[in-house]
C-alpha cells in the first residue's frame, strides 16, 4: 500500500497534531544536515517499499493463463439485446452499436443496454458451464473459484442467481446488508482450506463485485477466476476510460494471481457472449480494449 505514498502521508499529517510538532517543535531546533538526513532515509524506506510491489521474482513459476470462452445469444436475447439500446434511432440500433455511439448530451441511457448485456441467459449458461467444468477436473473436485462482476449494473447478483439457481452449484455472494464481520467470515471461507465437514459442504463459489477488486488475498486456495461481463465504467460517448477499466481488471485479477499462489497456473476466463450468428457485440469490443496491450502497459505504470 506504500505507493504514491508521500502526497498522501502528508495530507494525513496535515491533518493530526503531528504536523504542528513537527512544523513547530522538532523541525526548527534540527540542523540542515540532520533534516537531509532523515528525509533520505525516509526516501530510501520508500523506495524499497515501493519495490515491495514488484513481484516478479516472487512469481517465477507460476503461469497466467487466459481463455476467452464464446456463447452465442439466441435469436430472442438479439432482439432484447437491440431494444434495450435505448436513445439509439431505430435504423442504428444493432449488434455493432458501441458505447461510444451512446451520447449522454442527447438523452442516450447506456445503463440499459449494459443491465440487458449482463443479464443475457446464454450468459448465465456460460458461467454455470464454465463452473462445472473446473469442478469436473481431476484435482479440482473441491478447488474454490471466484468470479467478478460489475455491482453498478447489477451483474453481481445477476451471476450469483444464475449460480444458486443450479442445483448443487450455488455460491457466496455479499447482499448491502450483510454486515462487516459475517463479510469477513464469509470470505475466509475462501481464503482457507476446508477443515470441517461443513467446510466442505459449502458453495465452491464466491461473486465478487468490480468494486472490491483491491485488497483481498484468494490466491491460498483459488487459481480459477471468472470474469462474468467486462467492465465498462461510463456514461457512452468519450466519459470511459480504458485504462481505469483495464486497471481495475487486473487489480481482480490480482487476488489469485499473486505471491503466496501455490498452483503453477491460474486460469482467468472471460465470457464472451456473440450475436446469433456468431457477430461481434459488446463483449468483443470490451475484451478487445480492455486486453489491448499498450493499454496494459499503460494501466500498470499508472499503478507503478
Amino acid at each position: 500500500y506504500i505507493i504514491t505514498l508521500s502526497s498522501h502521508w502528508r495530507e494525513l499529517e496535515r491533518e493530526s497534531c503531528r504536523n504542528m510538532f513537527l512544523d513547530n517543535l522538532l523541525e526548527p531546533k534540527q540542523s540542515r544536515e540532520i533534516r537531509k538526513s532523515i528525509y533520505a532515509k525516509c526516501q530510501d524506506y520508500l523506495d524499497l517499499a515501493c519495490c515491495k510491489n514488484k513481484n516478479e521474482e516472487d512469481m517465477e513459476g507460476i503461469v497466467l493463463v487466459e481463455k476467452t470462452s464464446k456463447i452465442r445469444m439466441s435469436e430472442e436475447e438479439g432482439e432484447e439485446y437491440k431494444n434495450s439500446q435505448s436513445g439509439i434511432s431505430p435504423e442504428k440500433k444493432g449488434f455493432a452499436i458501441a458505447p461510444e455511439d451512446f451520447d449522454p448530451t442527447a438523452g442516450h441511457d447506456i445503463s440499459k443496454f449494459l443491465k440487458q448485456n449482463a443479464r443475457l441467459a446464454s450468459r448465465g449458461e456460460m458461467l454455470v458451464k464454465l463452473c462445472k467444468q473446473i469442478l469436473s477436473e481431476e484435482g479440482n473436485e473441491r478447488t474454490k473459484i471466484v468470479v467478478f462482476a460489475d455491482g453498478r449494473i447489477g451483474a453481481g447478483r445477476v451471476a450469483a442467481d444464475f449460480l444458486n439457481n443450479e442445483a448443487g452449484l450455488g455460491c457466496t455472494f455479499f447482499d448491502k446488508d450483510v454486515a462487516v464481520e459475517e463479510k469477513n467470515k464469509m470470505l475466509s471461507w475462501y481464503q482457507y482450506a476446508d477443515v470441517t465437514e461443513e467446510d466442505k459442504k459449502r458453495p465452491r463459489v464466491l461473486v465478487l463485485e468490480f468494486a472490491h477488486a483491491a485488497g483481498l488475498n484468494l490466491q491460498a486456495e483459488c487459481n480459477n477466476m471468472i470474469l462474468f461481463t467486462p467492465l465498462y465504467i461510463g456514461d457512452g460517448g468519450t466519459t470511459s476510460d480504458p485504462i481505469a477499466d483495464a486497471s481495475t481488471e487486473l487489480q481482480a485479477i490480482g487476488r489469485v494471481f499473486r505471491p503466496g499462489q501455490p498452483k503453477s497456473k491460474v486460469n482467468v476466463y472471460r465470457i464472451h457472449v456473440e450475436g446469433p450468428d456468431g457477430e461481434e457485440c459488446l463483449d468483443g469490443q470490451l475484451i478487445r480494449r480492455n486486453t489491448d496491450k499498450e493499454t496494459i502497459q499503460m494501466a500498470v505504470n499508472a499503478d507503478d
